[in-house]
């Protein structure tokens, strides 16, 4: 069996996954509570999987550079200056940072950056994006990650392109804009949506979530992966093979 321990145990995602991991004869799991040191338990694990807050995922990975344990990241909303954190520790230690476990989500990143490609700056590109009402943070880490897409293929970056809605006179909408819009209400696990808008005809690409344990799954699926291989920062896309 694999040691695994698992930072943001007490949430939505990090208790499916600690739960699907002890239904499984892979996994021993360890779950630290909040407040517990967590330097002895990153010494004797074998990977780790963060799903808590920005500052604990950059706390867990500097450790994890330290000890050189493989570290799996589904935590979002990080700043510019804790990704740099994150990318210090994954020079010395395979870090697999993801927005999005699922397998399906992953795929829909894909399409979006092909689809782009082929459509061109001719159609508009926007992201709608829907969760529970519980979630803290919008848009979410994969609503952002499909508009980080979107801005690398016009040339231009995610701070200068995107909108983050609109209201009053805001003038006409540029080639180089990238809507993005965060709808709350209800228990909705998560959909995605990005609109191709072209003249006279519109395309759509659309993924929903109906389980954590999708989730759950690609992340324990991540975790395996990621055990043995070399330093560096690695995505979903890396495991996949859309690379």
């Amino acid at each position: 069996m694999t040691r695994l321990l698992v930072q943001g145990a007490s949430g939505r995602l990090g208790q499916t996954i600690v739960r699907l991991a002890q239904q499984s004869d892979t996994w021993q799991v360890t779950a630290p509570e909040k407040g517990a040191s967590l330097e002895p338990l990153v010494a004797i694990t074998e990977v780790g999987i963060d799903v808590s807050v920005p500052e604990a995922s950059v706390q867990i990975a500097s450790l994890c550079a330290r000890y050189r344990k493989p570290l799996v990241i589904g935590t979002t909303g990080h700043s510019d200056a804790q990704r740099n954190d994150i990318d210090k520790a994954a020079a010395t230690t395979p870090i697999l940072i993801a927005p999005n476990f699922s397998v399906g989500v992953n795929l829909l990143f894909w399409l979006t950056r092909e689809t782009a490609k082929v459509l061109g700056e001719a159609f508009d590109a926007e992201v709608i994006e829907m969760h529970h009402k519980l979630k803290k943070d919008a848009p979410s880490g994969t609503a952002k990650r499909i508009a980080e897409i979107l801005a690398d293929l016009r040339s231009t970056v995610y701070a200068e392109a995107v909108r983050h809605g609109r209201q009053g006179i805001v003038g006409q909408r540029t080639p180089q804009e990238i809507g993005v819009h965060a709808v709350r209400g209800g228990n909705v696990v998560g959909e995605h949506t990005v609109v191709f808008a072209g003249e006279g005809e519109r395309i759509e690409l659309i993924h929903r979530a109906t389980s954590r344990e999708t989730f759950a799954h690609g992340a324990l699926r991540a975790a395996q992966w990621l055990v043995g291989q070399a330093p560096g920062r690695y995505d979903m896309q890396d495991l996949l093979g859309l690379k």
